[in-house]
């Protein structure tokens, strides 16, 4: 499925015209940097991973990439689910042995890799800013994970979004992941920073945390829309995850003020797992014996 994607979108412009956009931008934005003479105002307390404020002060450079690489390029997928959706692609995979986890995770991969293949592409300037601008490597390091970081994040939620036939329901349901996300995540990373006076380890455990937990509800909101069956006693799936993303910025925010910022990466982490298990496919019991195809019938009786 992977292979799939990558192959189909590696020749598609919304890859091509951004991957070479980005080095031309790249080349200006370094040069740029260098006649300046200065390249960033080192702040030790907020350089960290998820900082987004820490790109918009960090020069051009990271501007730039920051805005291709996780808000560009990952908008280009906001059709990769409608398509397999509107064609029925969907019902002919579902009966081969993907499962649909394995679909939507083959999409996920498919535009975060492209993203993280373009951010990769740049790393020679990154090399050559610190050879030469006298920057820092965990100041370096900490910009480049809060790119891949928020890619990671951008990216399910197009693909969620993406699941959605019209054009208006994907952008309602972008928009209410994005809220959600900025609400949920901000919460915990902030009060963590606040506790620890910076950005120490709790503050990235709480970063990885929230990157794991809103991966896996975007990737749930996409994979509800697979369902090809729903018993008629069952919530629609769509809508479960949808109630979700709405409660989820409350329930780890209430984690969050009663552990006083220690314990917000657990509620983050609670909530994948809830993500993770709320649209189960279901299943027969074990003690039913599944049918035997061609099985002889006893002969009917004489009347």
């Amino acid at each position: 499925m992977t292979t799939k994607e990558l192959r189909q979108n590696m020749r598609r412009g919304s890859f091509v015209v951004p991957f070479l956009v980005i080095q031309i931008l790249a080349v200006l934005a370094t040069v740029f940097e260098f006649q300046r003479g200065e390249v960033y105002k080192i702040d030790e307390e907020s350089v960290g991973m998820l900082n987004v404020l820490l790109l918009g002060s960090s020069g051009p450079f990271w501007a730039i990439v920051g805005a291709v690489c996780v808000v560009v390029m990952p908008l280009g997928g906001i059709i990769l689910m409608g398509q397999e959706l509107e064609e029925g692609n969907h019902e002919l995979l579902l009966l081969t042995k993907l499962g649909r986890w394995k679909i939507v995770l083959g999409k996920f991969l498919t535009l975060w890799g492209l993203s993280t293949l373009t951010f990769v592409s740049l790393l020679p300037f990154v090399v050559v800013r610190y050879a030469l601008g006298e920057v820092e490597w965990w100041y370096e390091l900490a910009c480049s994970t809060t790119v891949v970081g928020g890619a990671a994040l951008v990216c399910a939620g197009v693909i969620g979004a993406s699941a959605f036939k019209t054009i208006a329901g994907r952008v309602a349901m972008l928009l209410l992941f994005l809220i959600s996300m900025f609400a949920g995540c901000g919460i915990p990373l902030a009060v963590s920073a606040m506790v620890t006076k910076g950005c120490g380890i709790l503050y990235h455990i709480t970063a990885v945390s929230a990157v794991i937990c809103y991966v896996a509800a975007g990737l749930a909101l996409a994979r509800s829309r697979l369902r090809l069956v729903v018993l008629a006693y069952e919530v629609k799936p769509s809508g479960m995850v949808i109630a979700l993303l709405v409660c989820m910025p409350f329930a780890i925010g209430m984690v969050t003020a009663v552990t006083v910022g220690f314990a917000g990466f657990v509620a983050l982490l609670g909530m994948a797992l809830v993500a993770w298990r709320l649209d189960v496919s279901p299943k027969a019991p074990k003690w039913v014996k599944p049918p035997v195809a061609n099985t002889p019938q006893p002969p009917a009786l004489p009347t």
